[in-house]
């Protein structure tokens, strides 16, 4: 016989409680990705961002690039951020070939240039009116047709005391013209240079690059601050000793003419410059 007092069997299983967010595994996650993500910039590879027309014809303010940290080992410059204080020496590390595109800092500073290696240690150096010379060699170089840039807000061809360089293409529009010179070193690499005239950086005297240094050049030879330039006009004030290379520029992963805003995401693929993707830094080899 029932009880009629008797409660009704439950017939379904009581809802588990909501567990609550967990917010000290939350941020170790982001502690833990950051630290990832700070590691593979420092030791791997990192992007880079061209804010100047040193490098040009090569490489045009807006590129942006792929940097490996690994191509020379490591040294004080290695990490993000340039945390670690200055210190002589590399780990696993090994000498640039004569015309790779690295970036390094200046003695003294923590701001990363991006030049290409002319001098390796122990050669002697010299430029006379434009000329280079390596060893006693004249290194060869041959004149080339300009080269023609659309003008765009990260390439505004602006009037210089070489004259105007704004002319109109076929097309209509309008572009930059400038003088190329294609350069081959001793060791049979070769990349275009810009020289339009004369200027106080196209003479030096001779000079020996010392033990563990490099000396390099911005393919833009009338607007670089490179080795040829004084520390205090923002150069690099001659060789650079080899720890303070950061890495070696691989490629180009895509370039912005100068017209985007983070505001308004339509201008970040509206200024992207065609044919610029994927297009390798490592200069022509012939043997």
């Amino acid at each position: 016989m029932t009880d009629e007092n008797q409660a009704p069997e439950e017939t379904a299983s009581a809802k588990p409680e909501k567990a609550g967010t967990d917010w000290w595994g939350e941020l170790k996650a982001i502690f833990w990705l950051i630290l990832a993500v700070l590691a593979f910039h420092s030791f791997i590879a990192k992007p880079f961002y061209i804010p100047s027309e040193s490098m040009m014809p090569v490489l045009l303010k807006g590129d942006r690039l792929v940097v490996t940290k690994y191509a020379y080992g490591w040294s004080w410059v290695s990490p993000s951020f340039h945390i670690v204080p200055p210190m002589e020496g590399r780990l696993f590390g090994s000498v640039p070939k004569r015309g790779d595109i690295v970036i390094l800092t200046p003695p003294g500073q923590k701001s990363d240039y991006i030049k290409r290696v002319i001098g390796l240690p122990g050669d002697t150096l010299e430029m006379r009116d434009g000329q280079l010379f390596i060893n006693g060699e004249a290194v060869r170089r041959e004149r080339r047709p300009p080269a023609m840039f659309p003008i765009d807000e990260n390439v505004p061809c602006r009037i210089d005391q070489w004259g105007d360089h704004k002319v109109v293409g076929p097309d209509g529009r309008a572009y930059c013209s400038q003088p190329i010179y294609r350069e081959t070193l001793p060791n049979g690499r070769s990349y275009d240079t810009i020289d339009a005239g004369y200027s106080p950086v196209d003479d030096f005297s001779r000079l020996k690059v010392p033990a563990d240094h490099i000396f390099v050049m911005g393919d833009n030879r009338d607007r670089s601050a490179d080795s040829r330039v004084p520390l205090g006009e923002q150069g690099l004030g001659g060789p650079v000793p080899i720890e303070n290379i950061g890495g070696r520029a691989e490629f180009i992963t895509f370039s912005l003419d100068g017209t985007s805003s983070y505001l308004n995401p339509i201008s970040w693929f509206t200024a992207l410059r065609g044919g610029r993707a994927g297009t390798s830094l490592h200069p022509d080899e012939s043997h």
